[in-house]
Protein backbone atom coordinates (compact mmCIF):
# COMPACT_ATOMS: atom_id res chain seq x y z
CA UNK A 1 0.00 0.00 0.00
CA UNK A 2 1.41 3.39 -1.01
CA UNK A 3 2.04 6.09 1.54
CA UNK A 4 -0.68 8.34 0.04
CA UNK A 5 -3.19 5.51 0.32
CA UNK A 6 -2.23 4.91 3.95
CA UNK A 7 -2.66 8.58 4.80
CA UNK A 8 -6.04 8.62 3.08
CA UNK A 9 -7.24 5.55 4.99
CA UNK A 10 -6.04 6.93 8.32
CA UNK A 11 -8.06 10.09 7.65
CA UNK A 12 -11.14 8.07 6.66
CA UNK A 13 -10.90 5.80 9.70
CA UNK A 14 -10.93 8.87 11.93
CA UNK A 15 -14.34 9.74 10.49
CA UNK A 16 -15.93 6.28 10.72
CA UNK A 17 -18.67 6.16 13.36
CA UNK A 18 -17.85 2.54 14.19
CA UNK A 19 -14.19 3.25 15.06
CA UNK A 20 -12.82 4.56 18.35
CA UNK A 21 -9.21 5.72 18.38
CA UNK A 22 -7.12 5.95 21.54
CA UNK A 23 -5.56 9.17 20.27
CA UNK A 24 -8.94 10.89 20.48
CA UNK A 25 -9.66 10.12 24.12
CA UNK A 26 -8.66 11.49 27.47
CA UNK A 27 -8.60 8.87 30.21
CA UNK A 28 -11.94 10.08 31.56
CA UNK A 29 -13.55 9.63 28.12
CA UNK A 30 -12.55 6.03 27.56
CA UNK A 31 -15.54 3.71 27.03
CA UNK A 32 -14.74 1.52 30.03
CA UNK A 33 -17.94 0.08 31.46
CA UNK A 34 -20.31 1.55 28.86
CA UNK A 35 -19.87 -0.73 25.84
CA UNK A 36 -23.29 -2.36 26.29
CA UNK A 37 -25.26 0.54 27.70
CA UNK A 38 -24.06 3.41 25.49
CA UNK A 39 -22.10 2.12 22.52
CA UNK A 40 -24.02 -0.98 21.39
CA UNK A 41 -27.14 0.00 23.35
CA UNK A 42 -28.04 -3.59 24.11
CA UNK A 43 -27.04 -6.27 26.60
CA UNK A 44 -25.71 -8.79 24.08
CA UNK A 45 -22.45 -10.61 24.88
CA UNK A 46 -19.24 -8.87 23.81
CA UNK A 47 -16.49 -10.59 21.83
CA UNK A 48 -13.08 -9.03 21.15
CA UNK A 49 -10.77 -9.91 18.28
CA UNK A 50 -7.24 -8.89 19.22
CA UNK A 51 -4.70 -7.83 16.59
CA UNK A 52 -7.61 -8.01 14.16
CA UNK A 53 -5.68 -6.70 11.16
CA UNK A 54 -8.12 -6.08 8.32
CA UNK A 55 -11.00 -7.19 10.52
CA UNK A 56 -12.02 -10.20 8.40
CA UNK A 57 -12.81 -12.40 11.38
CA UNK A 58 -14.54 -9.65 13.33
CA UNK A 59 -16.88 -8.79 10.48
CA UNK A 60 -17.69 -12.36 9.50
CA UNK A 61 -18.37 -13.44 13.09
CA UNK A 62 -20.69 -10.44 13.44
CA UNK A 63 -22.47 -11.41 10.24
CA UNK A 64 -22.93 -15.03 11.32
CA UNK A 65 -23.86 -14.29 14.93
CA UNK A 66 -25.97 -11.11 15.01
CA UNK A 67 -27.03 -11.80 18.60
CA UNK A 68 -23.52 -10.90 19.80
CA UNK A 69 -21.46 -7.69 19.76
CA UNK A 70 -17.98 -7.71 18.21
CA UNK A 71 -15.04 -5.36 18.65
CA UNK A 72 -11.92 -5.63 16.47
CA UNK A 73 -8.80 -4.22 18.09
CA UNK A 74 -5.58 -3.22 16.34
CA UNK A 75 -3.15 -0.33 16.52
CA UNK A 76 -2.84 0.19 12.75
CA UNK A 77 -5.54 2.40 11.29
CA UNK A 78 -4.99 1.48 7.61
CA UNK A 79 -5.64 -2.17 8.48
CA UNK A 80 -8.79 -1.47 10.48
CA UNK A 81 -10.09 0.62 7.56
CA UNK A 82 -11.18 -2.39 5.50
CA UNK A 83 -13.16 -4.10 8.26
CA UNK A 84 -14.76 -0.89 9.47
CA UNK A 85 -15.75 0.14 5.95
CA UNK A 86 -17.20 -3.31 5.20
CA UNK A 87 -19.23 -3.27 8.42
CA UNK A 88 -20.67 0.14 7.53
CA UNK A 89 -21.48 -0.85 3.95
CA UNK A 90 -23.13 -4.09 5.11
CA UNK A 91 -25.13 -2.36 7.84
CA UNK A 92 -23.63 -4.41 10.66
CA UNK A 93 -24.65 -2.53 13.80
CA UNK A 94 -23.05 -5.13 16.09
CA UNK A 95 -19.47 -4.26 15.05
CA UNK A 96 -17.04 -1.68 16.39
CA UNK A 97 -13.30 -1.23 15.97
CA UNK A 98 -10.91 0.12 18.57
CA UNK A 99 -7.47 1.42 17.60
CA UNK A 100 -5.21 0.99 20.60
CA UNK A 101 -2.34 -1.02 22.10
CA UNK A 102 -3.55 -4.40 23.35
CA UNK A 103 -1.60 -4.21 26.59
CA UNK A 104 -3.87 -1.27 27.56
CA UNK A 105 -7.07 -3.33 27.26
CA UNK A 106 -7.89 -3.03 30.95
CA UNK A 107 -8.08 0.75 30.55
CA UNK A 108 -10.87 0.45 27.99
CA UNK A 109 -12.93 -2.44 29.40
CA UNK A 110 -14.33 -2.95 32.87
CA UNK A 111 -14.23 -6.08 34.98
CA UNK A 112 -16.61 -8.75 33.62
CA UNK A 113 -17.44 -6.61 30.57
CA UNK A 114 -16.14 -9.08 27.97
CA UNK A 115 -17.50 -12.57 27.27
CA UNK A 116 -14.86 -13.97 24.93
CA UNK A 117 -11.65 -13.14 23.11
CA UNK A 118 -10.44 -14.25 19.69
CA UNK A 119 -6.76 -14.16 18.75
CA UNK A 120 -6.35 -14.95 15.05
CA UNK A 121 -2.91 -15.36 13.51
CA UNK A 122 -1.00 -13.07 15.86
CA UNK A 123 2.72 -12.45 15.49
CA UNK A 124 4.39 -15.51 17.10
CA UNK A 125 7.58 -13.53 17.79
CA UNK A 126 9.98 -16.31 16.82
CA UNK A 127 12.53 -14.32 14.83
CA UNK A 128 15.72 -12.85 16.22
CA UNK A 129 15.98 -13.03 20.00
CA UNK A 130 13.12 -14.58 22.01
CA UNK A 131 10.34 -12.12 22.78
CA UNK A 132 7.88 -14.49 24.38
CA UNK A 133 6.34 -11.85 26.64
CA UNK A 134 5.00 -10.12 23.51
CA UNK A 135 3.01 -13.19 22.48
CA UNK A 136 -0.70 -12.59 23.01
CA UNK A 137 -1.05 -15.87 24.90
CA UNK A 138 1.84 -15.20 27.28
CA UNK A 139 1.18 -14.99 31.05
CA UNK A 140 1.49 -11.20 30.80
CA UNK A 141 -1.48 -10.98 28.46
CA UNK A 142 -3.53 -13.69 30.16
CA UNK A 143 -3.36 -11.59 33.32
CA UNK A 144 -4.68 -8.61 31.36
CA UNK A 145 -7.56 -10.69 29.99
CA UNK A 146 -8.46 -11.79 33.50
CA UNK A 147 -9.20 -8.16 34.36
CA UNK A 148 -12.02 -7.89 31.82
CA UNK A 149 -13.29 -11.39 30.99
CA UNK A 150 -16.35 -12.70 32.77
CA UNK A 151 -16.02 -15.81 34.89
CA UNK A 152 -15.95 -18.68 32.41
CA UNK A 153 -15.14 -16.33 29.51
CA UNK A 154 -13.42 -18.07 26.62
CA UNK A 155 -10.14 -17.29 24.84
CA UNK A 156 -9.77 -18.64 21.29
CA UNK A 157 -6.47 -18.95 19.43
CA UNK A 158 -6.20 -19.75 15.74
CA UNK A 159 -2.68 -19.87 14.33
CA UNK A 160 -0.43 -21.32 11.65
CA UNK A 161 2.57 -21.29 14.01
CA UNK A 162 3.24 -24.61 15.71
CA UNK A 163 5.74 -22.83 17.96
CA UNK A 164 3.06 -20.41 19.20
CA UNK A 165 0.49 -23.20 19.46
CA UNK A 166 2.76 -25.36 21.64
CA UNK A 167 3.81 -22.33 23.67
CA UNK A 168 0.13 -21.56 24.31
CA UNK A 169 -0.65 -25.13 25.39
CA UNK A 170 2.28 -25.03 27.82
CA UNK A 171 1.20 -21.64 29.17
CA UNK A 172 -2.36 -22.93 29.64
CA UNK A 173 -0.99 -25.80 31.69
CA UNK A 174 1.33 -23.63 33.77
CA UNK A 175 -1.36 -21.00 34.42
CA UNK A 176 -3.93 -23.57 35.51
CA UNK A 177 -6.31 -22.74 32.66
CA UNK A 178 -8.81 -25.23 31.25
CA UNK A 179 -8.71 -26.36 27.63
CA UNK A 180 -12.22 -26.50 26.16
CA UNK A 181 -11.34 -27.63 22.65
CA UNK A 182 -8.21 -28.41 20.71
CA UNK A 183 -7.98 -28.91 16.94
CA UNK A 184 -4.54 -29.77 15.60
CA UNK A 185 -5.51 -29.42 11.93
CA UNK A 186 -8.59 -27.26 11.34
CA UNK A 187 -9.20 -28.05 7.67
CA UNK A 188 -8.69 -31.76 8.15
CA UNK A 189 -10.58 -32.19 11.42
CA UNK A 190 -13.22 -29.42 11.43
CA UNK A 191 -13.62 -28.09 7.86
CA UNK A 192 -17.32 -27.24 8.24
CA UNK A 193 -17.16 -25.57 11.64
CA UNK A 194 -18.86 -22.15 11.46
CA UNK A 195 -16.46 -20.68 14.03
CA UNK A 196 -13.28 -22.01 12.45
CA UNK A 197 -13.80 -21.93 8.69
CA UNK A 198 -13.70 -18.13 8.44
CA UNK A 199 -10.52 -17.26 6.53
CA UNK A 200 -8.66 -14.01 7.11
CA UNK A 201 -6.45 -12.32 4.54
CA UNK A 202 -3.40 -13.77 6.26
CA UNK A 203 -4.89 -17.23 6.69
CA UNK A 204 -5.53 -17.51 2.96
CA UNK A 205 -1.86 -16.75 2.36
CA UNK A 206 -0.81 -19.36 4.93
CA UNK A 207 -3.05 -22.01 3.36
CA UNK A 208 -1.71 -21.21 -0.10
CA UNK A 209 1.77 -21.86 1.32
CA UNK A 210 0.60 -25.25 2.58
CA UNK A 211 0.63 -24.40 6.28
CA UNK A 212 -1.46 -26.28 8.84
CA UNK A 213 -3.91 -24.25 10.93
CA UNK A 214 -4.29 -25.05 14.64
CA UNK A 215 -6.93 -23.96 17.12
CA UNK A 216 -7.42 -24.08 20.87
CA UNK A 217 -10.01 -22.53 23.16
CA UNK A 218 -9.66 -22.24 26.91
CA UNK A 219 -10.90 -20.53 30.03
CA UNK A 220 -8.68 -18.66 32.45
Amino acid sequence: MGNKNKIKRIAEVAQFENVIEYTDLEESERPKGIWNSEIFQNQNPITLELACGKGDYTVELARRFPERNYIGIDIKGPRIWKGAKTAIEDGLSNVRFLRMFIDHLHSYFDKDEVDEIWITFPDPYIKKKPRQSKRLTSPKFLNIYRKLLKNGGVVHLKTDSLILFNFTLETIREEGCTVLRRVDNVYRDAPNDDLLNIQTFYEKKHLKDGKIIQYVSFTL
